[in-house]
């Protein structure tokens, strides 16, 4: 069991499918939480995973309580641009699971008010609301690869 990334409702397909490259390569699993924003069958969702996919562990989910009741909250950490720890203070473990909310609603406000403690921001100036779901996903896990010190292409690295 390694880590996991998991996507609560992702509406644009080439996020999803850069955060699946970003998974495959981090040897991650990927977890998306219906409804989505798209098919999984999308050529934009298909194009931005490349050849990929073969290399991911995806599960999808037809509500957040199905993931929910399949996932130990213990594990999970929530990123939000609306978190007030940075990223880099969370607990990361070699067994978390990172959840992000969608591109246009972000975390849920019922998430975030239920798990404070879990909840983390990457740090940015004021006047960006946001990143793109992709690229905060790539900071996130490879912080927690990085200070976890999982290892990648049988290499370990040093936290």
């Amino acid at each position: 069991m390694g880590l996991s990334v998991v996507l609560i409702e992702p509406k644009i397909p080439p996020n999803m499918g850069n955060i699946a490259r970003l998974c495959a390569a981090a040897d991650a699993s990927l977890h998306a939480i219906e409804p989505l924003g798209f098919s999984l069958k999308d050529d934009q969702l298909k194009r931005a995973g490349l050849d990929y996919w073969r290399h991911v562990d995806l599960w999808i989910h037809p509500r957040w309580r199905d993931f929910r009741d399949a996932v130990s909250r213990e594990r999970c950490l929530y990123f939000s641009a609306k978190g007030e720890r940075s990223y880099v203070e969370a607990p990361y473990a070699e067994n978390s699971v990172l959840v992000f909310g969608s591109e246009t609603e972000g975390m849920p406000a019922r998430i975030r008010e239920k798990h404070p403690d879990q909840l983390f921001r990457i740090p940015m100036r004021s006047e960006v609301r946001s990143l793109n779901l992709a690229t905060a996903v790539g900071i996130v896990l490879y912080e927690a690869v990085r200070q976890t010190g999982l290892p990648l292409d049988g290499k370990v690295e040093t936290p």
